[in-house]
């Protein structure tokens, strides 16, 4: 029977200390914190979006080859994980059809680690919690873990499965990262990913921070000179700037145009589903209607009135006196707003973290290193990630479970 210690007690490493477990192998799963997990904990505001209801694999953002990112996905299929909780772990699942995503139906986080964590147990996983691994080495065919503050621990396969650097409250360091370079391997240049943006100061910056708290569905553009992404969904002005799943989903593009040292990514909004025409439309003279009764017909009244202001244009002004040149002025702030920003929140509120362990360097059929037999690694330090709404959750589990099987079928 192979023995396989599992580092990490996160999504994807609870994930493979099952699998390895059901495969057969005598399995140890540590942890830093005392109970594992806490990602989770934190998920969804508190609800866990375990998984998206659909899936789509051309979202998922990697600067290794795409199609190791689609491998390693459909190596678990969607209705596979989603069976999986609802039947191995009895635990339903609903969908928020406003949104696409697939919540517990108990709509609590701690049942989702607490199921996953008990079931490991059940099949025979022996969880060492509140150790801090300091290194993994190979030794005569095997794995030496080290440990802060006890002996070493000695495997047949290590599975790496320590998170990145993203919400460093819950113990994420990118230790397993660090020890994955050490080893050999080739780390991608690490970025927080799905995080919000900053607009502290700069043109117009002001008149957005006084819109703090509204919210409203987007469709918003991120573009530098390398990069593209599209996103559409909720957006949140908040005092720093903007958060909300559109914001997120297109923020790695504006981090990584900082930190190449290019020009900043140009971002524009959308602010409602109407493009051109029907804005021509909308803003045709109609008796005594008022310009702000125009556009605050479509958008939020605060929006309405401080986008008005930002074009230099009188919101009592009547529709049949807005002047040609500020009607499309007005359009295209409307349809192509350019929206201000600074930075942003970093990996303190970054839902993931982008870059990390190039697939390359990984069989995608069992997560098993390319450079050293016996070590796998998962989750997110592999360099993937996808958008908001169950996806990354996803990644953590098919990668995790690849990598539990394979190591516990490792063979001398």
């Amino acid at each position: 029977m192979p023995r396989v210690v599992v580092i990490g007690a996160g999504a994807a490493g609870m994930m493979a200390a099952i699998f390895a477990a059901s495969a057969g192998a005598d399995t140890v799963l540590v942890e830093r914190t005392n109970d594992g997990g806490r990602k989770i904990l934190i998920s969804g505001g508190g609800r866990c979006n375990i998984l998206p209801a659909q899936l789509d694999e051309s979202r998922f953002v990697t600067d290794s080859p795409a199609h190791l990112v689609r491998r390693i996905v459909r190596s678990w299929p969607l209705r596979e994980q989603r069976a999986f909780f609802e039947q191995d772990l009895a635990l339903p699942l609903i969908e928020e059809s406003a949104s696409g995503k697939l919540f517990p139906k108990s709509q609590s986080a701690r049942d989702v680690r607490d199921r996953l964590l008990a079931h490991a147990r059940l099949k025979g996983v022996r969880v060492i919690s509140g150790t801090v691994v300091t290194g993994v080495q190979p030794s005569a065919g095997r794995w030496i873990v080290s440990r802060h503050d006890g002996q070493p621990i000695d495997g047949d396969a290590v599975v790496l499965a320590t998170g990145g650097l993203s919400v460093p409250k819950t113990g994420s360091d990118g230790l397993g990262l660090v020890m994955a370079g050490q080893l050999g391997h080739t780390v991608h240049q690490t970025y927080p990913a799905l995080t919000p943006i900053v607009a502290t100061h700069g043109a117009n910056a002001h008149v957005f921070a006084e819109l703090s708290g509204l919210s409203l569905p987007v469709a918003i553009t991120a573009r530098s000179a390398t990069r593209e992404a599209r996103a559409a969904g909720g957006f949140l002005f908040t005092h720093q700037g903007y958060s909300g799943p559109s914001v997120l989903d297109v923020s790695h593009v504006a981090v990584r145009s900082l930190a190449e040292g290019g020009d900043p990514a140009r971002l524009t909004v959308q602010w409602t589903s109407l493009r051109d025409a029907d804005w021509e439309a909308a803003l045709r003279p109609r008796g005594t209607r008022t310009v702000l009764a125009a556009v605050g017909a479509a958008l939020p009244h605060r929006l309405a009135e401080a986008l008005l202001t930002l074009h230099g244009i009188d919101p009592s002004l009547p529709l049949a006196q807005l002047g040609r040149g500020d009607r499309r002025r007005l359009i295209d702030g409307l349809v192509r707003s350019p929206l201000p920003w600074t930075g942003d929140e970093g990996y303190k509120k970054a839902e993931v973290t982008g870059g990390g362990v190039s697939l390359s360097d990984i069989d995608p059929a069992t997560m098993e290193s390319r450079r050293h037999r016996g070590l796998f690694l998962c989750g997110e330090m592999l360099d993937a990630f996808g958008p908001i709404g169950g996806y990354n959750f996803l990644w953590a589990w098919a990668t995790g479970r690849a990598a539990g099987i394979g190591a516990a079928r490792l063979r001398g």
